[in-house]
């Protein structure tokens, strides 16, 4: 897209939304694989400036659209209202949507649904691990998160991406697409496939748990990744919780699962070189610790028994996503180079590995708290 089509595009969604003014700058932001983001810059007529975020929604990824905006709309209403209760800022700790002129949280212009929010400032969002106090942080704010949830209806939430953390049926996919073998790939990533099917047998460990009643149906964010976490700039605390698109019923091991997956890694994860992924133990304990100190009265003892276990299948679930999405031909996450997906895929296949061999000390410790 030209400067000048993302400039005609901007200011006619600034003008769609209910934003106090008129767009004088805007930028893309983020490294999200799914969704465009951008900041807009908005002055009014007094000369005040004020930031929003408009993201243009993957309508092929979230087929509903609609359907995941009142997800968004329901959870962010309820958490402001708990988090009033608390003394805390509605205004910070959670996102708040803003309302296009026809008084709907999206808009569609040019056959694509867009958002916007209110841009929270002095808060900064960390790709990895830098600090363990940030580690710490994000664990406290992803765990106040879910504590906040436990009286909302996960019920009512539409599943934005049908079994989106069912890991057997992400491992049919999986099969699948070996099967057809659509990009012509398959040969050269047989290492790797022979890896996620000698891993089966952990496919099914919390869906079977979640369907036999023996674990609770919660609200859960599903993709708690480090970036989706701000912290406060100036308390350094974990402040607010980011990407809604995936919030479904679901359990809590999925959000722990995955900010262990995410976090416990110092490279990217497109790191070809394996020798620089590693599972931080210490790591893990940190984000233990601080998850712990917010839901540990509140978790099953089945849940507290699972919570390593969880980092294992999560960082599973999301390889043979990047392997299946490989084979495919790279048709769901974004990439800029062709071998992006292996290169994913074996990153979380090494850490896999690295977290089997370490499981029981990591019960032991959680265990201990």
């Amino acid at each position: 897209m030209s400067g000048k089509e993302m400039c005609r595009l901007i200011n006619n969604l600034v003008a769609g939304f209910k934003m106090d003014g008129e767009c004088v700058s805007s930028y893309p932001y983020g490294n999200g694989l799914i969704n465009d983001t951008y900041v807009v810059e908005v002055v009014n007529t007094n000369g005040a400036k004020r930031r929003y975020i408009i993201q243009r929604i993957n309508h092929h990824v979230f087929s509903d659209v609609p359907a995941l905006m009142n997800n968004i709309k329901l959870v962010t209403e309820y958490l402001k209202e708990r988090i009033i209760e608390e003394g805390g800022d509605p205004a910070r700790e959670t996102l708040t949507l803003v309302n296009s002129v026809w008084d709907k949280p999206y808009i569609i212009y040019e056959n694509n649904y867009y958002r916007a929010y209110d841009f929270i400032e002095d808060a900064t969002t960390y790709q990895v691990v830098s600090k363990a106090e940030h580690y710490y942080e994000s664990a406290r704010a992803a765990a106040t998160f879910q504590r906040r949830l436990i009286g909302f209806d996960a019920t009512v939430l539409h599943d934005s991406i049908p079994g989106f953390h069912d890991t057997r049926k992400r491992f049919a996919a999986l099969k699948e697409a070996v099967l057809n073998d659509a990009a012509g790939r398959k040969s050269a990533v047989e290492k790797e496939i022979s890896f996620a099917f000698a891993h089966e047998g952990v496919a099914g460990t919390i869906v079977d748990l979640l369907a036999a009643g023996d674990l609770p149906l919660r609200v859960t964010h599903n993709d708690t990744k480090l970036n989706n976490i701000m912290i406060d700039d100036a308390t350094q605390k974990g402040l607010c919780v980011l990407d809604l698109d995936t919030i479904m019923k679901g359990s809590a091991l999925y959000d722990f699962g995955d900010a262990i997956r995410s976090g416990c890694n110092p490279c990217s994860e497109s790191e070809k070189d394996l020798s620089k992924v590693v599972f931080d133990k210490d790591l893990f304990k940190t984000y233990a610790k601080g998850y712990m100190s917010v839901m540990g009265n509140v978790l099953t003892a089945k849940e507290r028994e699972l919570l390593a276990l969880s980092a294992l299948i999560m960082t599973y679930e999301c390889g043979i996503r990047f392997l299946t999405d490989y084979l495919n031909g790279d048709v769901y996450f974004k990439t800029t180079y062709p071998e992006q997906n292996i290169d994913r895929c074996r990153g979380q296949f090494k850490l896999v590995a690295d977290i089997e061999a370490s499981l029981s000390e990591l019960n032991a410790f959680v265990a201990s708290l």
